[in-house]
């Protein structure tokens, strides 16, 4: 089977990397890709915003499945047009998309299916908003309603940088993203990230992680797109994912089912496990990114096998194999980012990082006179396995210390949690 990945970074090399080890793989193509999917696929100069050009080239070049990497193109509906053109795809339909695409839509789906949830309001204007959040007081949260490449929410501790995000919002930070708000209740516990496989009907349950989302050291910072990940997250143990399962997972794909959405692909909820149990923070309707690093490096069985039966609506007979060893993923980033990164510099030492025993994932790399270059914010995933969180840290740290690239930085802490809970 040939297959079209969609996308360009480093959750993108990961799935190339797996789908690049499957049996039932004749030719992999990647659309734009970058330099180091390259070593796992056949790039294709495509514009994956034009849906009659990947039609065209998915029929010219016998195209199996269509495997959607980010979440932009599915909101903006390439699902539904390959799927009207007879072509597979692995992917939600632009109106199941809406879980990720509308942070309303999501709370909305929540309050009418008993999905647990923080409290919340939802507001077009910036009075409105910011009348909701002097009666409420701090800490609380404010999201830009639309995508905002994980840039748009803000974790207010006090309540003027809460009166500040509104403004940001609303004066066109996160463009047409802001142009609506919901501003919700700050839910204290600890976070994980819950993966589930989807085929309109079944969900089954596809891996843990947990990711660090503040730029620096000790969680603190501005946040980003994910500084680092584990798997899996210790605090999903059977329990809990059972009850996740019953509680949020099978009530939205029942919700989306009732409201003629059925949700395919890959469903990403982003969870607080609260003293009250698990708690929705937010949908995402693809892989994590660097939380699908970690996945890939843990899952036993064919990834191809499994979106295919997750396409055709075969999941109910499924099911998913892991490694016992956890495994770790270190981002390295441009200096400047989350800000504006500083694109250009040459990054040396990849292949002798890769011979320490780490999986180097290319994120926002580019080939420049034969030379790897960065070309975005997050650079780089260093990821690594062990019979530890402790060891997978260590080794994932050993090989970031070989990369040699002035112009870059990392967290020296990714999964300080875990170990932490190793230690004692």
């Amino acid at each position: 089977m040939n297959v079209l990945l969609l996308g360009s970074g480093g959750r993108e090399h990961a799935l190339a990397w797996k789908l690049a080890a499957s049996p039932l793989l004749g030719k992999l193509y990647a659309a734009p890709g970058n330099p180091g999917i390259a070593d796992e696929a056949e790039l294709v100069a495509l514009n994956i915003d034009d849906h009659a050009a990947i039609i065209a080239f998915c029929k010219e070049h016998d195209i199996g499945l269509v495997v959607v990497g980010p979440e932009a193109p599915l909101v903006a509906g390439i699902a539904d047009a390959l799927s009207g053109a007879g072509i597979r795809v692995f992917g939600p339909s632009q109106k199941a998309a809406q879980l990720e695409g509308s942070k309303a839509f999501t709370k909305e789906l929540c309050a009418r299916f008993n999905i647990p949830t923080g409290a919340f309001g939802r507001f077009d204007n910036a009075e409105a908003a910011k009348a909701y959040i002097r009666q409420h007081g701090a800490p609380i949260v404010v999201k830009a309603d639309g995508l905002a490449a994980g840039k748009g929410v803000t974790v207010a501790m006090i309540e003027s940088e809460a009166l500040d995000a509104i403004d940001a919002c609303f004066s066109g930070a996160f463009g047409g993203a802001g142009a609506e708000v919901v501003v919700e209740e700050f839910l204290d516990g600890e976070e994980a990230s819950f993966f589930c496989l989807c085929d309109g009907k079944t969900a089954l349950p596809f891996g843990t992680a947990q990711d660090h989302k503040r730029v620096g050291d000790g969680d603190t910072g501005p946040n980003t797109g994910g500084m680092g990940a584990y798997s899996p997250a210790p605090v999903m143990d059977a329990a809990m994912v059972e009850r996740t399962m019953r509680e949020i997972i099978e009530p939205t794909m029942r919700g989306m089912v009732e409201i003629g959405a059925p949700f395919a692909g890959i469903l990403f909820a982003g969870l607080m496990i609260t003293k009250d149990g698990p708690k929705l923070i937010e949908y995402n309707v693809r892989f994590g990114d660097p939380e699908c690093q970690v996945l890939m490096m843990r899952l036993k069985d064919d990834l191809l096998v499994l979106l295919n039966a997750a396409t055709d609506g075969q999941l109910e007979h499924t099911s998913v194999r892991w490694r016992d060893d956890p495994a770790l993923t270190v981002v390295m980033a441009a200096k400047g980012y989350p800000g504006t990164p500083e694109k250009g510099s040459v990054i040396r030492g990849l292949d002798a990082a890769g011979k320490t025993g780490a999986q180097i994932f290319h994120a926002g790399t580019a080939l420049r006179d034969g030379q790897i270059i960065a070309n975005g914010g997050r650079v780089l995933n260093v990821t690594a396995t062990g019979k530890t969180v402790c060891e997978a840290q260590a080794a994932a740290y050993r090989a970031v210390d070989v990369i040699d690239w002035p112009g870059g930085f990392c967290r020296r802490d990714i999964g300080w949690r875990a170990v932490e809970r190793e230690k004692a």
